[in-house]
């Protein structure tokens, strides 16, 4: 291999439009900020290329390129086991392809970056020789969470998993157990063993973290992740950068589309947008309930919707069913409901330029499954959310938006599962109706979404940690010419 002048970034990231989104901004910020090479490997499934061909194409494809590596057979992985499982496995089977496809680059990488699901591919780091980084696409709270699981004493995992009291992390908020993280979720604590072992402790042979947050967003967990007493059991030898927010801005990637057509004449925050990121489904009962919820709130909304599944994620590995190609939302949504809704709503199947309608200033609500990414999405662009979360990490991201935040309102299903149609419409009415809540909800996130912007332009603290990652990926080439 050739060493280049300027550093060489590898980035090999999971499944999911949640992963590659941050992914692909890390990537476009070292080439065009800091004086990177960059190559984003991509582990792709249906869900994580559906309405992404514009955004994988590079912009500048002499220093960003992009690949996707061969499709990995899932046929003999249970489908029934957590998506975060069937996302490591996939990584795990893509780690070949990554070695030879990285063999074969002929400018000597400096850093390999990879996800939650990628830890293993540092072996390929050690044997070519050079850093490795990880980048957590989640927040901070949820970080430090998994830096702590490997010094978790039995009997404080009793206490979460098994008699559901708060898990109680080092200089950080407790976690109740409604709100935990779906590791924590299995009693049996299989679940627990296998992060800790392929995830946990691999996050600590990196040469540092980079996490997708910003001091003004999650200041507690931040310093907690910073103190020198290394209160994770050691985990903060291992330096935590927050770089973040990393979301994609609005480009000159959408063309022509109905639905930003229809926004344009609409009033000024009036429309709530509803989407559940690129893999979360309802079931057929929880469908119908929303759709007679935003009928009954009698606001504007855009919908994206899927085919009712009984699993919450089930569109995470397959967008759709192949044999569904002619089934409408007409087929699955009440009889009527598209017919009533005609003047005030747009139903939208399967994917929607979200980037493009949280920007709009039309868009005055974002019902959201509060993944990480659309979170930091609401942020930037100031829409309050109302948090509707399905799986991993979720629920603690809707507890850190309505509690620790306060931007946001939160749905919580009832023991049976499913959230009624009144609850859905008081909701969204709390947002939208101009009263005191709804008014002290869109100043503070208009506040973050001003404090979002200092933290990313230059000066601000996420610009300069990013900066200080690049300068300590030169050292280390530097150091390698002159070995």
């Amino acid at each position: 291999m050739q060493i280049s002048s300027n550093p060489h970034a590898v980035l090999f990231v999971s499944p999911g439009m949640g992963h590659l989104i941050p992914f692909l901004e890390l990537s476009r910020a070292l080439v065009d900020h800091h004086n990177f090479q960059a190559t984003l490997f991509v582990v792709a499934s249906d869900s994580s290329v559906a309405g992404s061909e514009q955004i994988l194409r590079s912009p500048n494809p002499e220093k960003l390129r992009i690949v996707s590596l061969p499709p990995v057979d899932l046929s003999d992985v249970d489908p029934s086991i957590p998506v975060g499982a069937k996302c490591r496995i996939s990584m795990n089977k893509s780690i070949p392809s990554l070695r030879s496809e990285i063999g074969s680059i002929p400018v000597r990488p400096t850093v390999l970056i990879v996800d939650l699901f990628g830890t293993e591919a540092f072996s390929i780091a050690e044997e070519f020789n050079f850093s490795k980084y990880f980048f957590m696409t989640t927040g901070a709270w949820f970080l430090a969470v998994m830096l702590h699981i490997p010094f978790l004493d039995s009997k404080a995992r009793d206490d979460h998993m098994i008699r559901h009291e708060p898990l109680r992390l080092p200089g950080c908020e407790p976690i109740r157990f409604e709100d935990t993280c779906e590791i924590f979720t299995d009693p049996s604590g299989v679940g627990i063993a296998a992060v800790e072992e392929n995830m946990s402790r691999g996050m600590l042979k990196s040469d540092g973290i980079l996490v997708n947050s910003f001091e003004d967003l999650e200041p507690v967990s931040l310093k907690a992740l910073r103190d020198d007493s290394r209160i994770f059991g050691g985990s903060n030898v291992v330096p935590v950068l927050q770089v973040g927010p990393l979301v994609r801005d609005v480009g000159p990637t959408v063309q022509e589309n109905y639905v930003l057509n229809w926004l344009d004449s609409q009033p000024p925050k009036s429309v709530v947008y509803i989407s559940f990121g690129s893999g979360g489904t309802l079931s057929a009962q929880q469908l119908k309930e929303l759709a007679f919820g935003l009928e009954l709130s009698q606001q504007r909304f855009v919908w994206v919707v899927r085919p009712p599944a009984e699993n919450v994620d089930a569109s995470y590995f397959d967008v759709g069913n192949k044999n569904d190609k002619h089934i409408t939302p007409n087929d699955y949504l009440p009889d009527g409901f598209m017919a009533r809704t005609k003047q005030t709503g747009v139903v939208v199947p399967n994917w929607a330029p979200q980037t493009e309608i949280l920007k709009h200033p039309s868009t005055g609500a974002f019902i959201s499954h509060v993944g990480w990414n659309s979170t930091l999405e609401s942020i930037v662009n100031g829409v309050p959310v109302i948090a509707w979360p399905f799986y991993a990490e979720q629920g603690m991201n809707a507890a850190a938006l309505t509690e620790h935040m306060e931007v946001a309102v939160r749905l919580r299903p009832p023991s049976d599962g499913v959230i009624t149609r009144d609850e859905i419409s008081k909701a969204v009415r709390r947002i939208m109706v101009d009263d005191e809540e709804g008014k002290n909800i869109r100043t503070r996130m208009e506040n973050l979404k001003n404090n979002s912007r200092k933290v990313s332009s230059k000066g601000g603290s996420s610009y300069s940690l990013l900066s200080k990652f690049a300068d300590d990926c030169l050292m280390n080439l530097q150091k390698s010419h002159g070995a």
